[in-house]
C-alpha cells in the first residue's frame, strides 16, 4: 500500500522578526535549548504560528545568527512564521511573558521581506578579562591591530581548521567593565562576519599567538549589537531599522 502522502500546509501569511536578550545564567543555555524554549514559548503564548509541511510539522522559527553556548547576548534574533496577522507588539508582550526568565524579548517588527541574515554583517562585543594585567592586555592589543594576518586553531566538526582571525576584527580597544573606573579590563570588539565565523574566544587565541597574552580567568562574554556594519564609521547598526 502506497504511503500516504502528508498534508501541505499554508505559507505564512505574516512575518515577525523578533529581538530578544539572552541573558544570566542563561548564558550557558546551548542553541538548541533555546530553540525548544521558544517552541514551547509560542505554544504557551496562543501565537497563531504558521507550520512546515511534511510527516512531522514544525512551528515555522528560522533562527539568524545565534551567540555560542556561554556568551550573553542583547541582540539574539528569530523570525516567526504566522497563520494568521497578529499587531507586533502584542506578539512581543505575550511570548516574553511565556519565555523563561533570561530569555527577554526586546522588539518586534514585521518582516520586510528578504533574509533577516543577510542584516546581520557584524557584532559588538565586550570580553571582561577578570584578573587580567591591564598593561600587558593592552600591548597585546597593540600588536595584535599591527599585525597584517594572525592565524589561529579551532577544532570543528570537520577537524582542526586553521585561519586569519585578523581580518575579521574591525574594532579592538581596551576598555573597563561596568561603570565603576575599579572594574575588571575589558576589550570592546567588532567583529566581521566572515567563513569561517570568528568569534571572540579565536581573538583571545590570536593574542595569545602575537603576544603570550591569556586571561589568567575565564572570560565573559556578550554580545551587545548584531546587524550592518557601517566600513566607514565600525558601527554596528539594527536590523530591525
Amino acid at each position: 500500500m502506497p504511503r500516504q502522502q502528508p498534508e501541505q500546509q499554508a505559507p505564512p501569511v505574516q512575518r515577525l522578526r523578533v529581538r530578544y536578550a539572552k541573558r544570566g545564567r542563561l548564558r550557558f543555555t546551548s542553541h538548541r535549548d533555546v530553540s525548544r524554549a521558544v517552541e514551547r514559548a509560542v505554544v504557551r503564548a496562543g501565537i497563531p504560528m504558521a507550520y512546515s509541511s511534511g510527516f512531522h510539522p514544525h512551528p515555522r522559527i528560522s533562527y539568524a545568527g545565534a551567540s555560542p553556548t556561554g556568551a550573553a547576548s542583547e541582540a539574539e534574533y528569530l523570525e516567526l512564521g504566522l497563520a494568521d496577522r497578529r499587531e507586533p507588539a502584542e506578539v512581543g508582550r505575550a511570548l516574553d511573558e511565556a519565555l523563561p526568565a533570561g530569555l527577554d524579548v526586546l522588539a518586534v517588527v514585521e518582516s520586510p521581506g528578504g533574509a533577516l541574515a543577510d542584516r546581520l554583517t557584524a557584532s559588538r562585543w565586550v570580553v571582561e578579562l577578570r584578573d587580567a594585567d591591564r598593561a600587558g592586555l593592552e600591548q597585546a592589543v597593540a600588536r595584535f591591530v599591527a599585525a597584517e594576518s594572525v592565524t589561529v586553531e579551532r577544532m570543528t566538526k570537520k577537524g582542526l581548521r586553521s585561519f586569519d582571525c585578523r581580518a575579521a576584527v574591525a574594532v579592538l580597544t581596551v576598555a573597563t567593565a561596568g561603570e565603576e573606573a575599579t572594574g575588571a579590563p575589558a576589550l570592546e570588539l567588532v567583529l566581521r562576519h566572515t567563513e569561517p565565523a570568528v568569534r571572540p574566544d579565536d581573538v583571545l587565541r590570536g593574542l595569545a599567538e602575537v603576544a603570550g597574552f591569556t586571561p589568567p580567568a575565564p572570560p565573559l562574554l556578550t554580545r551587545l549589537a548584531q546587524g550592518p556594519l557601517d566600513e566607514a564609521t565600525d558601527a554596528v547598526g539594527d536590523p530591525l531599522g
